[in-house]
């Protein structure tokens, strides 16, 4: 387990590979939670919430934001409690011992950060050809998502410093979008060109009752508030882990659930519901309506590609990690854990993660009757809700492992509310989510149990993973 004093710089782990480096102080692991959770989510899909919800669109951010809080409450206990890579599976793991849950559980993770990253990366596509007005059809977005993919490849294999460095650009120039959203809307609602009126209607354009209404948007919106959990695989780049992770995660959470609320409800204050349910560029029509004449109203689609590209970048990034941080552990083949001798990043378990995106934006690509950033944002959160639900039972479990240093904790009632929110909004007679969400993801999971197989077969001759650990050594039967 890493210390609080840990040096920033270790030279090698205990099979010889060269260790990450801690480059990550609390500013930038601030700016690494915000500028994950900011992005997709709040540029693509406001319209599709208002969709199903009406001018309540706020609502179903706030519900978001309290279950990703009671989520962060737990995963805060296990990250300052063990503060290593990996997390949801690591803290599986360690509750449960089966190797195969912890497997299933990493590579779920795995597949959320690639899928969010494979929506984003269409999502980057499809606001460069409406920025440029570019007539190339679906076969030139699906060709700048792949080459926007291998950019964030480059980005990802250059270093962990680099790709810090672009992310708090990244950041500032969608985090400044966001506010731009507001304070133009701000400006035509003084004017009193505003119809309040809508944000308190409740509407839904199914045949859905209110309670299920709401589900859905939530379930939808909270693919908006997902990131927060992927700084915890960042964790052995942290300095001092222990003691910042609670008030960035809590500071970041907080900025952005802020932001999301004030976008929703000047969104619908601005746009009437059903226009902006239509609109593929939700924000960018919000300033378009808001102050027609004023030419920043152009650059959204650019400032939306920005926003989006930060999300690909750190998921792409939290998805390396983690296969990384569990072929150290021994769950999966110990290929995985290669790390460049002089870049000192996780070479292999980038191009595989990286592989793996580019199937599945071709693959979701070629129905062109799919909603594909709404799709694949959906299936993030559907394969994220089941993995928290993991994770604040695993809280409970591990309780009773004690260690010598502090860390928070998150009481006892939260992780049982948390869980029975996450497998409430995961289960499809609840949540509403479309058939098509449940069927990618049971493939990825699929060729996630193939892949166990594979890595089953390559223990060594006692049985034990070749690169598990000496603790886990001691612990096989």
């Amino acid at each position: 387990m890493s210390s609080t004093g840990q040096k920033d710089h270790p030279a090698t782990d205990p099979d010889g590979e060269p260790g990450l480096k801690r480059v990550m102080g609390p500013g930038l692991l601030l700016l690494f939670i915000v500028g994950d959770i900011l992005g997709t989510g709040i540029y693509a899909l406001t319209g599709q919430v208002a969709g199903e919800v009406g001018g309540a669109a706020w609502l179903p951010f706030v519900i978001a934001f309290t279950v990703a809080l009671i989520t962060a409450c737990s995963y805060l206990e296990l990250v300052t409690k063990y503060p290593e890579a990996a997390g949801a599976a690591l803290y599986v793991h360690k509750a449960f011992r089966k190797h195969f849950l912890t497997f299933l559980v990493c590579f779920a993770v795995m597949c959320s950060g690639i899928t969010s990253a494979s929506a984003a990366s269409r999502a980057f596509a499809a606001n460069l050809v409406t920025g440029f007005g570019l007539d190339g059809g679906d076969g030139l977005v699906l060709a700048i998502a792949l080459g926007f993919m291998t950019l964030v490849l480059l980005v990802n294999l250059r270093g962990v410093s680099e790709s810090l460095k672009v992310n708090v650009f990244l950041t500032a120039v969608e985090l400044s979008g966001l506010l731009l959203v507001v304070l133009i809307s701000g400006w035509f609602i003084a004017g009193g060109n505003a119809d309040f009126s809508r944000v308190v209607a409740f509407e839904s354009a199914s045949d859905k009752n209110v309670f299920l209404a709401v589900s859905t948007a939530t379930s939808l919106a909270f693919f908006a508030m997902v990131g927060f959990e992927d700084s915890v695989n960042m964790a052995e780049e942290t300095r001092e882990p222990s003691r910042i992770f609670p008030r960035m995660m809590f500071t970041g959470l907080g900025i952005t659930g802020l932001i999301y609320v004030l976008v929703s409800v000047c969104a619908v204050a601005v746009v009437p519901v059903g226009r902006l349910a239509e609109s593929e560029t939700p924000l960018a029509t919000v300033v378009r309506t808001a102050a027609p004449d004023f030419p920043i109203s152009d650059l959204l689609p650019f400032i939306s590609m920005f926003a989006v590209a930060n999300s690909a970048l750190i998921n792409m990034m939290m998805a390396s990690r983690l296969l990384y941080g569990m072929s150290r552990k021994g769950v999966l083949p110990p290929f995985l854990a290669k790390v460049h001798p002089v870049r000192r990043t996780p070479q292999t378990a980038i191009v595989f993660t990286t592989v793996i995106a580019f199937g599945l934006i071709t693959f979701v690509s070629l129905n062109p009757d799919s909603p594909v950033v709404a799709l694949l944002g959906g299936t993030t959160s559907l394969l994220l809700l089941a993995v928290f639900a993991g994770v604040h039972v695993a809280v409970l479990v591990l309780r009773k492992d004690t260690v010598e240093t502090p860390h928070f904790r998150a009481g006892r009632v939260l992780p049982v509310v948390g869980a029975v929110a996450c497998l409430y909004l995961v289960l499809p007679w609840s949540s509403g989510r479309p058939g098509d969400e449940y069927r990618i993801a049971g493939v990825l999971l699929l060729v996630g149990v193939a892949l166990w197989a594979v890595a089953w077969f390559t223990r060594d001759r006692t049985g034990t993973p070749a690169a598990a650990s000496d603790e886990e050594r001691q612990a096989q039967p």
